[in-house]
């Protein structure tokens, strides 16, 4: 138990921080290219609290680590509302739209990693600010892969829909009232591995090449 507290404790700020920027980022760029909804309701901030879902952030993050010792944690926050027939062009701009969430957490890892260089640089023997700062760069590694993973409702999903013919853009886009069912079903046979494995991978590596420019 007192690892999942130190977990919780670590992984805390990090995760609030990817989730709201995340979901900020969406309603951001959707107010850009022209549909204001989530601005209109709010969700354009870097308020946590408008973002966090009791459920989906709070509670079964909470469960899945106390049942498995912080090996497996898995959460959602509120997702940004958009209304993509607002948007000038629809089906390029949510293209736009989707990315701008996994964006905003690979931004946020290369940050992080930047920190971790900042804390070296400054010898700063507190390991706990170390742990945080890796903290991040692994939260946000895993928002920017899982995210981008290719099946609606999820940020690639809809990166799919708008890069596919119209034709075969429809059908495949109807999969999303399903999809949260078929990507858990994934997550826990794990074989959306074969999936972040390799992306995590990439990013990993960027996030490596950019932070050795300052180092």
């Amino acid at each position: 138990m007192e690892n999942v507290i130190r977990l919780i404790t670590v992984f805390a700020l990090p995760m609030i921080f990817a989730i709201t920027m995340h979901e900020a980022a969406h309603g951001y760029v959707a107010r850009k290219l022209g549909d204001s909804t989530a601005y209109m309701l709010g969700r354009v901030t870097l308020n946590p609290f408008k973002h966090i879902d009791p459920v989906g952030t709070i509670a079964i993050p909470l469960i899945l680590a106390v049942l498995t010792s912080g090996a497996f944690v898995f959460g959602f926050a509120k997702p940004v509302p958009v209304n993509f027939g607002n948007l000038r062009n629809p089906k390029r701009d949510m293209i736009w739209v989707a990315l701008a969430g996994p964006g905003s957490n690979f931004v946020q890892a290369i940050f992080w990693a930047l920190i971790i260089v900042v804390l070296h640089l400054a010898q700063v023997q507190e390991l706990f600010f170390m742990e945080v700062a890796k903290a991040g760069v692994l939260v946000n590694v895993v928002m920017f892969a899982f995210n981008l993973f290719p099946l609606p409702p999820l940020d690639g999903g809809r990166i799919v829909t708008g890069l596919l013919p119209t034709k075969y853009a429809i059908p495949f886009a109807r999969i999303e009232p399903y999809g949260f069912f078929i990507v858990m079903a994934l997550v826990f046979t794990r074989v959306v591995d074969i999936w972040m494995t390799p992306v995590m991978g990439f990013a990993f590596g960027v996030v490596n090449l950019v932070v050795s420019l300052f180092t």
